[in-house]
């Protein structure tokens, strides 16, 4: 169907175990906010529903770690989630979460449909069970070596190092990440969705039905139904969660994507009592933005759910983005390699429609993409204020400077072919940006607005309305020909401020101030225009849209961003360095009798302390003191020289955890550059002993 009489828009709902960074924004959050914003500017109802994600595992694991309860992190982060979308500028229509009392009452109505009607497997399985804490574990509660890359901390469901997709049966020594005990297996009862009862017809709807989809949301969807698919449990052992809504199910709860989707459906029921009316009904176009992480659940999980359910639409479009990398490299939130937003927002106040330019002229709309500082500032340095910026305010400073502060009228009897064949760009230009919006392609549209705004430029270049005043007490047609020009800037001007709202909303509120005109100007159906100023009327004095982004503040978020993430550096000092009774390792000596000389707060700030787990060891050739280690940082894995060989064998201390001094110029040791401290207490007795946590923790973590 293509007259479609109302548009439901949904992004993929963030877990609420962190903030979010830029890479969520340019993955589908920015896009729908977009596409959204064009939808309501062509008057067309449509909804925007977003929400946080706040039941799974990455929930449970964030509360484990903070010592405090799930409903507390969900709060926490919840509120500083929403809090950064609404600065940003993303206009959700509601901003739910599933913790919410209809949530959980959707979610367990439509779990109970299929149970009624037949639709799922019941099975009784093995599964990983700590009998410490008496907790069946879900796959990120279990760790262990990874059989690719040996990472000794690998998750029962995936590498986080390597990458590869794992199960916990594949793990080399597992552990629990409760207790570190060693898990073993117990049966227990879970429900499951037999996805290969609905294989031919996903075939049918997905590649015959929507070949349009764009080709990183059809391929893998393709790939998924070629390879077969089988039964997927839709129920947890957890106590956090929507309870599943059957009798002797305590401690059981729904799978995390299963309810999570259903979480547009409760949303929309928060928002209006006409919900049906935009998940029922046929002529409703239901678009979902995700990233590529998402498409299986989005595509082929979430569209059979609808589909057995019976009584709901299913998705026209699912335009996802691929990843944005950062400098380089790939964003890792347990590595605190990312451009949080929240922190964006305090560092560039007033600057969000930057972030939001440069997110989209660079998004991973069919590839990942690199965001990069340097690149951010020459985007804005050379395209907004250069260009765009440039030219609003060379119209407007013109304007003052020679016709008075007023719109020019325009003459005909002097127009010509130049000043024609911009005006015949506002309406080609609207055509261009709108088909691009239709079809999801946001970088080709901005691109549009963009390059009518170069043309301004080049026109204003062309026409020189300054050089042609020096000509007013000698040339009759001087000011008319002055008052053309300043005319068509002036309404390319207002053209400007309607196509770059979806994508700059607050840049475009700042021109319709300087236009003194209505947010009613912004109405799709202006676009194209050539009268929308009226003549003779006063508009403001010029401001700046943008300003200039200094290097300075590029290097300190360059810094800022390697701060987080700790680069190789060393340790110990050489050994001809260590004194008599001093280790290496330690830099202790006998237990001191008086405290050291007092430092300050900035002084202890500057060390980075570090958790790491000891994969390697052996001892350095001609050297009795020194062992040569590796130890796993979580984000990469280092060596380092420590002088405890005389207390440790190398085999007694693999698979330790440690406290690494990880700040420290990187030193050579017996020609082995050594890159870290680990942290040692020496008791009375001379003996050391390693400072560690008492529990597993993730490698990488801060001491503080």
């Amino acid at each position: 169907m293509s007259n479609f009489k109302r548009y439901l828009v949904t992004a993929a709902l963030p877990y609420a175990n962190g903030p979010v960074h830029i890479g969520h924004l340019a993955g589908c959050y920015l896009p729908a906010d977009i596409y959204v914003r064009y939808q309501r500017a062509q008057k067309r109802d449509i909804k925007f529903i977003g929400g946080s994600d706040e039941h799974g595992v990455p929930i449970t694991i964030r509360a484990m770690k903070e010592g405090v309860s799930p409903q507390q992190i969900v709060d926490k982060y919840h509120a500083l989630i929403r809090e950064s979308f609404d600065q940003m500028g993303i206009s959700f229509d509601i901003y739910s979460r599933t913790s919410n009392k209809v949530h959980h009452e959707t979610a367990a109505a439509f779990f109970k449909k299929l149970y009624d009607d037949g639709l799922f497997e019941e099975k009784e399985t093995e599964q990983y069970y700590d009998e410490k804490t008496n907790t069946f574990l879900a796959d990120r509660y279990i760790t262990g070596t990874c059989p690719v890359c040996a990472n000794p901390n690998a998750y029962g469901d995936q590498c986080e190092k390597c990458g590869s997709s794992l199960s916990p049966e594949q793990l080399i020594n597992p552990r629990s990440t409760l207790s570190d005990a060693v898990p073993v297996k117990r049966k227990t009862k879970h429900w499951y969705f037999p996805l290969q009862n609905y294989e031919d017809w996903l075939k049918d709807w997905i590649l015959e039905g929507h070949k349009e989809w764009k080709n990183n949301v059809y391929g893998q969807c393709k790939s998924w139904l070629d390879s077969g698919l089988q039964s997927r449990a839709m129920t947890r052992d957890s106590s956090w969660g929507v309870k599943v809504p059957l009798p002797d199910t305590e401690g059981k709860v729904l799978y995390v994507w299963f309810d999570a989707p259903i979480g547009y459906i409760s949303a929309t029921k928060e928002l209006t009592e006409d919900w049906a009316d935009y998940w029922c009904k046929e002529d409703t176009k239901l678009v979902h933005f995700i990233g590529k992480d998402n498409i299986v659940f989005h595509c082929i999980i979430f569209p059979a759910m609808l589909k057995a359910h019976g009584e709901f639409i299913l998705p026209d479009n699912v335009p996802a983005n691929e990843f944005l990398n950062i400098e380089g490299d790939k964003v890792s939130t347990s590595r605190n390699w990312a451009v949080w937003v929240h922190e964006y927002i305090k560092d560039f106040p007033g600057c969000e429609d930057v972030l939001r330019y440069v997110l989209c002229s660079n998004a991973p709309e069919s590839k990942d993409n690199d965001f990069t500082w340097k690149d951010f500032q020459d985007r804005n340095n050379s395209e907004l204020v250069s260009i765009f910026g440039n030219f609003v305010n060379r119209a407007f400073v013109l304007m003052h400077k020679l016709c008075g502060g007023k719109v020019p009228p325009l003459h005909a009897d002097v127009l010509d072919e130049v000043d024609k064949n911009l005006l015949a760009e506002f309406e080609i230009a609207k055509g261009k940006v709108e088909e691009s919006l239709e079809n999801f392609k946001f970088r080709d549209a901005l691109f549009e607005v963009i390059d009518l705004a170069r043309k301004g430029n080049k026109y204003m270049q062309e026409k020189e309305p300054w050089i042609v005043a020096k000509r007013l007490t000698e040339d009759p047609d001087a000011q008319k020909l002055i008052d053309n020009c300043l005319h068509i800037c002036l309404q390319l001007t207002a053209n400007l401020a309607i196509l770059i709202n979806p994508f700059l909303p607050s840049t475009s509120k700042k021109m319709l101030h300087l236009m003194k005109v209505v947010d009613k100007l912004l109405d799709w159906d202006n676009a194209g225009k050539t009268k929308l100023l009226s003549v003779g009327y006063s508009l403001r004095a010029p401001e700046l849209l943008f300003r200039k982004i200094e290097n300075e503040e590029i290097e300190a978020q360059v810094a800022k961003l390697k701060a987080g993430l700790i680069k190789p550096v060393e340790t110990v000092k050489p050994e001809a360095e260590t004194k008599k009774g001093e280790t290496a390792a330690a830099d202790a000596g006998a237990e001191p009798k008086t405290v050291k000389e007092q430092i300050q707060y900035d002084d202890f700030a500057k060390l980075d302390l570090r958790v790491g787990t000891i994969v390697a060891a052996e001892k350095v050739p001609k050297a009795d003191k020194l062992l040569k280690l590796q130890v796993d940082l979580g984000f990469e894995t280092r060596t380092i020289v420590s002088g405890i060989a005389a207390h440790f064998k190398p085999e007694d201390i693999t698979g330790k955890q440690v406290v690494v001094v990880a700040n420290l110029a990187p030193r050579k040791m017996r020609g082995i550059e050594s890159n870290g401290m680990i942290l040692m207490a020496e008791d009375k007795t001379g003996k050391l002993h390693f400072v560690n946590p008492v529990d597993a923790i993730d490698n990488g973590s801060s001491v503080s």
